[in-house]
């Protein structure tokens, strides 16, 4: 890694895997490299998930806390090591949406408006909070680990990869919960 590169130059797994491991034994420089070469698309990932760039921003550096934290926990060999660093991400800032959402903050309706006003007035506006309340309310009838699959995939654009990952189960069966959640909303929507 003698070559200088700039921030978000494409590095390689093993380049990643390499830092991840030097961090580990507590090098800073390691980490600058890493940093520079990984934050675009983290910030990218934290920006989709919580839509908001302050927030986004906040979820960015406390994620690189947690990687500065935790890189010694990182096996090289194992996880593919972006996959571990996205994970890593995606679960902290889906955590902060969460949080938000205990607050109070409607993040969830919120979204869900966005998607169905993009051009909003008055009246649309109030039609989407409408759908939007409809919409969360049906996803409340849902079996909790369901609606959270929906919410990943519909609201906070994550993989059916990442979702089976991130609950647990194969890819197919991630396939037929989100086919089946969302068969029960239209259902829902439909009374």
């Amino acid at each position: 890694m003698a070559v200088a590169r700039g921030v978000g130059d494409p590095v390689t797994e093993e380049e990643i895997a390499d830092c991840l491991t030097r961090i580990g034994r507590g090098d800073r420089a390691a980490f600058a490299r890493l940093y520079d070469a990984t934050a675009p698309k983290l910030f990218g990932l934290c920006l989709r998930v919580l839509k908001d760039r302050a927030l986004a921003e906040d979820a960015l550096q406390e994620a690189y806390v947690r990687i500065w934290q935790k890189a010694d926990g990182f096996t090289p060999g194992g996880a593919s090591p972006m996959g571990w660093l996205v994970t890593l991400t995606r679960n902290l800032a889906i955590d902060r949406l969460r949080a938000a959402r205990r607050a109070g903050a409607p993040a969830d309706e919120t979204a869900l408006v966005r998607l169905v006003a993009a051009d909003p007035d008055g009246e649309r506006v109030a039609v989407a909070r409408a759908e939007a309340r409809r919409i969360a309310d049906c996803l409340q009838e849902l079996a909790r680990e369901r609606a959270e699959a929906l919410r990943g995939a519909y609201l906070d654009g994550m993989s059916y990869a990442a979702l089976a990952e991130r609950f647990g189960v194969p890819l197919n069966t991630m396939r037929s919960w989100l086919r089946r959640g969302l068969a029960a909303l239209r259902e829902c929507l439909e009374r």
